[in-house]
Formats: structure tokens, C-alpha cells, sequence
């Protein structure tokens, strides 16, 4: 399985977006993020216990880090963003994509962003759910 490295999120979530937006959302620079947030959100998923999975699957770790990358905040500005264009690189590295539509897939983002810290284990169960019934392989 592929993962996804902090050069290669520096290169999607900012000099791509800042080559490419169409509108003006300021961006601040990568050097910005919060210390170790964001490796932490890219480590997680891949986590292991007694050598079993925390999040198994490519679906398990998919979910996990797009609920990470919302979630934890690691950036100062964007983080939904940021965590849908990431996780969707990730699933493309894996020869999978999220056939969603783009309102349906913000809905998803803002549910995830407005859930109670307390429920993180059911909102990360409905989001290998969202994944699941959306992936599609390339």
C-alpha cells in the first residue's frame, strides 16, 4: 500500500493550489502548520498493535485520515480542503478514487468538522462507511 508523504502534501495543498485557484482564499505558508500535527495525521493510519492494524484496509485508513486531517487541525487555514484533496491522493496512489459529488462530499467534510470529539470512533466507522460506498477502483 502507498502512503502519503508530508513533501508530497506540501506539494498538493499548497504550491499546486496556489498555482492553480481561481479564487482568493488566502493560503498561508506551509512552514506555518502546527509541529508534528501533520505527521502525526499521515503516521496514524498505518499504526500497528501486536503487529495487527490499527485501521485495516485501505478504506480503514483512508477514513481515519481524512477525520485526522480535519479534525486535528494541522494547518492554520484549510483543513477540510487540505484533508479532501489528501485523502483523494492518497485513495489515486492506490489505484482507487471517491466517485462523489463535490456538495455531497463538503456536506460530509462539514458533518465530520461539527463532530463532537466524544464520537470520534462512530464518526471515523461513517466515514470508512462514505468511503466504502463511493470508492471506486481506476
Amino acid at each position: 500500500m502507498k502512503i502519503i508523504t508530508i513533501a508530497e502534501v506540501e506539494y498538493i495543498a499548497f504550491r499546486l493550489a496556489k498555482e492553480t485557484m481561481s479564487f482568493n482564499e488566502p493560503i498561508p505558508d506551509f512552514a506555518t502548520r502546527f509541529p508534528n500535527m501533520l505527521e502525526s495525521c499521515l503516521a496514524v493510519p498505518f499504526q500497528k498493535f501486536e503487529r495487527k492494524s490499527l485501521y485495516p484496509g485501505l478504506n480503514g485508513k483512508a477514513a481515519i485520515l481524512f477525520y485526522l486531517m480535519i479534525k486535528n487541525h494541522p494547518f492554520q487555514n484549510g483543513n477540510k480542503r487540505i484533508a479532501m484533496t489528501t485523502s483523494f491522493v492518497f485513495l489515486y496512489f492506490n489505484k482507487k478514487w471517491i466517485n462523489v459529488d463535490t456538495k455531497e462530499l463538503y456536506n460530509f467534510a462539514m458533518w465530520v468538522a461539527q463532530s463532537p470529539a466524544k464520537s470520534k470512533d462512530e464518526t471515523v466507522k461513517a466515514t470508512e462507511k462514505f468511503i466504502k460506498s463511493n470508492l471506486v477502483s481506476l
